[in-house]
């Protein structure tokens, strides 16, 4: 996290250039003691970053203390989900007809299955989340078209993960596969073993297949010669997520690097989000500085 402010042009607390943004559906199908409302969930929060409208007062009571902090957390949830929808169009264009999407968070058109299927219309999609109410929007928005699937997971069993049926019935897994991970393993911690997680995962796939990783940090870019870790931001961001359902847990580059594990890295390797096979003008130094979320794609050999 960075002390150094957006340049001008684009308000932070601007609604991002994608949506539609409309009421999701009433949460439904669950016990009510399966949805846990009494602590902020990440997913939720970081609908609330994207101007969404499927969260709770207490997720964004927890988002406003985080932006309070950190005002440009906007700007890097804009920025990760714009690199989400690059890395899936150019593995489409690669021949990539299979996805697993997870940690979806709650849907945000254009979600994977939208991006994939504007050059591919055979596109195989399953989502996962561990938060039963995306499980409840997942069902009007994301699994209400063909060949669409969702799995009520969580990336920390890959191999209840990877065995349930949703899975089964939409993945072949003699194909290659894209396995997206975005924003999602900076909530697992290191004692629960991240690496090994998607060693899990990617030994279940066949040679071709991808995973793209995206990954929140607080150390400043590195081109940029004013930037410097803001460690009261910092912290006071990580402390927000102490009371999440899940922990905040911020890696340098070099910590991200090693979570690709079998998937060797395609260019440009490991780098701000923005900078990933960019499609449009390139962000200043300083905008880097404050887009805290490294991102890559790799290919399993």
């Amino acid at each position: 996290m960075s002390e150094q402010g957006i340049p001008g042009g684009t308000p932070d607390d601007a609604v991002p250039d994608f949506g539609p943004y409309v009421q999701g559906p009433e949460p439904s199908g669950f016990a009510a003691e399966e949805i846990d409302t009494s602590r902020p969930h990440p997913a939720r929060m970081y609908d609330y970053y994207l101007g969404g409208w499927d969260n709770y007062e207490v997720d964004r009571v927890a988002a406003e203390r985080v932006i309070e902090v950190h005002p440009q957390v906007r700007l890097s949830a804009r920025a990760n989900r714009a690199f989400m929808r690059r890395a899936v169009r150019a593995l489409t264009a690669e021949g990539i007809r299979q996805f697993i999407d997870i940690g979806t968070g709650i849907p945000t058109s254009p979600n994977t299955h939208e991006v994939a299927r504007e050059t591919a219309p055979d596109a195989r999609v399953v989502y996962v989340d561990n938060d039963p109410i995306v499980a409840t929007h997942a069902g009007a928005r994301l699994t209400n078209t063909e060949h669409t699937g969702f799995v009520l997971g969580d990336v920390r069993d890959p191999k209840a993960l990877l065995d349930h049926p949703a899975v089964r019935e939409l993945i072949d897994f003699d194909r290659p596969v894209a396995l997206l991970l975005v924003a999602v393993l900076h909530f697992v911690r290191d004692d629960e073993d991240p690496a090994g997680l998607i060693a899990t995962l990617a030994e279940a796939l066949p040679a071709g297949s991808h995973l793209v990783l995206s990954h929140a940090t607080g150390e400043p870019y590195e081109d940029y010669a004013e930037g410097r870790t803001d460690e009261q931001a910092r912290d006071g961001v990580v402390n927000v997520y102490k009371s999440a359902t899940a922990s905040l847990n911020l890696r340098s580059k070099a910590g991200v690097e090693p979570l690709f594990g079998p998937f060797a890295l395609l260019e440009p390797g490991v780098v701000r989000v923005p900078l990933w096979r960019p499609d449009g003008a390139v962000p200043g130094a300083r905008e880097l500085n404050n887009t805290i979320f490294y991102g890559g794609v790799g290919r399993k050999g």
